[in-house]
């Protein structure tokens, strides 16, 4: 079943561990005190799983209609929580995690229009505001870009048009609205674009990427990576008294001014530890429509696979934990592994039906 749309605080999703609430702090910031009323509130309210997501968000499982309600009580005074669903669902936004002073701004004002807005955008439908040289947010999921200059580029074109503020994004969006992109309340801008259509005044020309960015120091500060985007509360109590935090999209969060860490558990400090080049979905049971468990066989293939390399591991066609193509996807069927080569996890199977443990043999 695919929902077409994420949880959020004010609207959980049911899985098969509880309820999993997705909170979007402002901007992608937390401080201190935000840190650890995430961390308290993942223990008191949910089964103590913290996640860091692809839209660089923060989301607690295992939470019940019972908690959820404390859970919220717990989070609002830190500007963690929206006014209302409908506002949560419009702040949409990813910045990326070296913003300056003036990229904040951008996203400040970005979120205050959106949620001012009537726009009846698609659940999925997001904005990255990523200003610097060389945008670092380019391979990460948004529909309009704000890049270097600034500029504003829908995504999948490789031309921008000047970008003077939040109006020109909430143009574009009615743009693609106007275009028939969401003809049943679903779409993406990549799809409408691939699909010819052009919006006015993209003549400019597009930074080159910057390459992604992996765990160490950074100018910013100092880049941990997560094994699958999970944070154990504690962790996350601990690195947030360190310094302002920084999310990522990239399962990984920078500690800001940081150049060196006391010894933390669970952390990823090395660039080359085989446990980044994993994705996985948090797989059976925590799923209820993944077919198999996936982080430990994801886990135990990771030394298999080129250093250059990403091994998705799939619970279910929907391929949730990496909705692009990897060099190797594995997914769980009724009857075994699918392994698809540079795909995604619904794509046409290369082998169907294997047994885990004849995977490190065809990989």
């Amino acid at each position: 079943m695919i929902r077409g749309w994420c949880p959020g605080a004010l609207r959980p999703m049911d899985s098969g561990d509880g309820w999993v609430v997705r909170i979007r702090p402002p901007g992608g910031r937390l401080d201190a005190a935000q840190a650890q009323a995430i961390a308290d509130a993942a223990e008191a309210h949910g089964n103590g799983v913290i996640e860091l997501t692809g839209r660089a968000n923060l989301q607690l499982r295992g939470v019940t209609p019972a908690s959820h309600v404390p859970l919220i009580e717990a989070l609002r005074p830190h500007g963690l929580i929206d006014a209302d669903a409908r506002a949560e669902g419009r702040r949409n936004i990813i910045v990326t995690p070296f913003a300056d002073a003036e990229a904040d701004r951008l996203a400040a004002e970005l979120a205050k229009a959106l949620v001012a807005s009537d726009l009846a955008l698609p659940a999925k439908f997001g904005f990255a505001v990523d200003p610097g040289a060389a945008p670092v947010l380019t391979r990460d999921p948004a529909d309009i870009r704000i890049e270097a200059g600034p500029t504003l580029r829908a995504d999948g074109l490789d031309r921008a048009a000047p970008y003077r503020g939040p109006q020109d994004a909430l143009a574009l969006a009615r743009w693609f609205l106007d275009q028939g992109g969401a003809p049943d309340g679903r779409g993406r801008m990549s799809a409408l674009i691939a699909a010819g259509a052009q919006p006015p005044g993209a003549v400019l020309a597009t930074p080159n990427p910057a390459p992604r960015p992996a765990p160490g120091l950074v100018p910013e500060g100092l880049l941990v990576g997560l094994e699958f985007g999970q944070i154990a509360p504690d962790t996350l109590r601990r690195l947030g008294r360190l310094a302002p935090l920084r999310l990522t999209p990239w399962r990984m969060v920078l500690i800001r001014g940081a150049h060196r860490l006391p010894a933390i558990p669970g952390l990823i400090l090395d660039p080359h530890d085989p446990r980044l080049r994993l994705r996985a979905c948090p797989g059976a049971p925590a799923c209820p429509q993944a077919q198999a468990a996936t982080r430990p066989l994801a886990r135990a293939l990771a030394p298999l696979i080129p250093a250059d390399a990403v091994l998705h591991v799939s619970g279910c066609a929907k391929g949730c934990g990496w909705p692009r193509a990897a060099d190797v996807t594995l997914t769980a069927t009724g009857a075994g592994f699918d392994l698809i080569r540079h795909g995604r996890a619904q794509d046409a199977p290369a082998l169907r039906g294997l047994d885990p443990d004849q995977l490190p043999k065809v990989l």
